[in-house]
């Protein structure tokens, strides 16, 4: 049985690896996806106050702070059963937005752009960043550097610091905003959004009109019908700060939507010997290997399952482009009929990206935004809190149970990519078998298309590793006092 590895896997955050086996014939027999780390956060939480956790899990991952910021931050909320006032969630909710601008302009042209604007097959020198801006112009990569720049300004100025947020605490936030401060942000929001649309005239220009790309986006090889999940707002709209969880089937009709308290109802988590990944599934199907289909519980967290999950969005530019893209992909502009291909993840990628910025401005000209009070203080007595947001790549749960004192006794944390992590291995997987066939020249192109399948998820593996299986791998070199190793042992 012939072996091919992957390893490394690139363009994602933090490390991983992919091992696919052929058999005599020369086809894909099976394909392992495998993360070789271990954060291991819900234990290490254990015995700090509540309070901390909005402070402490941003150091999960510094790709996406906030999300851990704000789900912890709702958490202590929710264990001190306080209502924080409204001008206190619309500043969250600004910087979070804000947050989800700056992220999704990072994956798009960072990570999943160079396979597009370069080519799938390019060569791996070219297929970054800097080959992107080579090929766009230095006037378009100024402006991706100019909006994260604002983005990050927007965030230090309402989380107290551009990466691990500090303002927001139980109750509400630690400061309010300034008209001052107002005045700039919505200037700044005004090239936020003329950023969101040139990022579609992008887009069109690159991947709609290139009908290789197309066909690709629509290849089986990229296409796997699963559940879709995302927090929608009271009107079914994409809501990324509140709202209920909404699960649709892979025809598009509603599975079960639940509130922050009933997520254990809902998922379970499995858990295989071979990987530190845990393998989320929904409770009332159960868990029936790496399959897609309605009899299977897996499911999917991420901006295209946002999208199939909803009823459309809330801000009218992302719905135009939502429109859209359900008529180019399923010929119902309604969204009705779920788009079931991967690749396609990119484009509701940068739909989430302009609905994000047209949230910003709204907020910013809400008169409430600069309202004094932006915080209550909490007088009940801990005890449990559950929240949920959603995080760029998939729906974030931080339950935390507490003794009297608020000191954090267990704690569970179902983080955005670990929604995905079934479906992640039986899209490389489908991919693998749609590229690799008997007497098919395997190049280092076709394992970036395999790439491509994981890469799609923006997949965040520093943090959506939580548990042990089995024993850690460990190895203790002993040296002498020259450096020499004199014995090895393992485990």
């Amino acid at each position: 049985m012939k072996h091919i590895k992957i390893d490394p896997i690139t363009r994602l955050e933090g490390h991983g690896k992919i091992d696919i086996f052929l058999n005599d014939e020369g086809d894909v027999a099976n394909c392992y996806f495998q993360i070789p780390e271990l954060r291991g956060f819900e234990q290490f939480v254990v015995g700090r106050p509540i309070e901390e956790m909005a402070r402490i899990t941003t150091r999960i991952c510094g790709v996406c702070p906030e999300a851990h910021h704000m789900a912890a931050a709702k958490a202590a909320d929710d264990v001190y059963k306080v209502k924080i006032p409204s001008a206190a969630r619309k500043l969250r909710e600004l910087m979070y937005n804000t947050f989800f601008s700056a992220d999704h302009t990072v994956h798009f042209y960072a990570l999943g752009a160079p396979d597009f604007i370069l080519g799938p097959d390019a060569p791996p020198g070219d297929r970054n960043i800097i080959g992107v801006v080579k090929k766009v112009g230095l006037e378009i990569g100024g402006q991706v550097i100019g909006h994260r720049a604002r983005c990050q300004e927007i965030i230090q100025m309402l989380g107290g610091k551009k990466i691990h947020q500090v303002t927001s605490i139980p109750g509400g936030v630690s400061r309010g905003m300034n008209e001052e401060e107002r005045k700039k942000v919505e200037e700044h929001a005004k090239h936020m959004v003329e950023f969101g649309q040139l990022t579609f005239k992008i887009f069109e220009d690159v991947v709609l009109k290139n009908s290789a790309y197309v066909d690709m986006i629509l290849s089986d090889a990229y296409t796997q019908p699963t559940y879709y999940m995302g927090l929608v707002d009271e009107n079914n709209k994409v809501h990324f700060y509140d709202g209920l969880v909404r699960v649709v089937d892979p025809d598009g009709n509603e599975f079960c939507k639940y509130e922050a308290h009933d997520y254990l109802n809902h998922i379970s988590e499995h858990i295989e010997s071979w990987n530190y990944l845990k393998y989320p599934y929904l409770k009332k199907i159960g868990w029936k290997g790496f399959t897609g289909g309605k009899d299977s519980g897996v499911y999917i967290a991420t901006p295209l399952s946002r999208l199939n999950a909803s009823d459309g969005m809330a801000t009218p530019l992302a719905q135009a482009e939502y429109e859209k893209f359900y008529k180019t992909l399923t010929g119902d502009s309604s969204g009705k009929k779920p788009v079931h291909h991967t690749l396609a993840t990119h484009w509701a990628r940068i739909i989430e990206l302009q609905y994000a910025v047209e949230k910003v401005m709204e907020l910013v000209k809400d008169p409430e935004i600069t309202s004094p009070e932006f915080r209550v203080l909490p007088t009940e007595v801990p005890n449990e809190g559950i929240a949920i947001v959603e995080a760029p790549r998939g729906t974030l749960t931080h339950h935390y149970i507490t003794d009297e004192k608020g000191i954090v006794t267990k704690a569970n944390l179902i983080v955005g990519t670990t929604n995905n992590h079934a479906a992640i291995s039986m899209s490389i997987k489908r991919a693998a078998q749609g590229l690799i066939k008997k007497g098919v020249e395997v190049t280092e192109g076709t394992l970036n298309k395999i790439e491509m399948a994981f890469r799609a998820y923006d997949p965040c593996f520093g943090c959506a590793t939580h548990t042990l299986p089995g024993q850690m791998p460990l190895t203790v070199n002993i040296r002498n006092s020259s450096g020499e190793i004199i014995d090895k042992i393992s485990r």
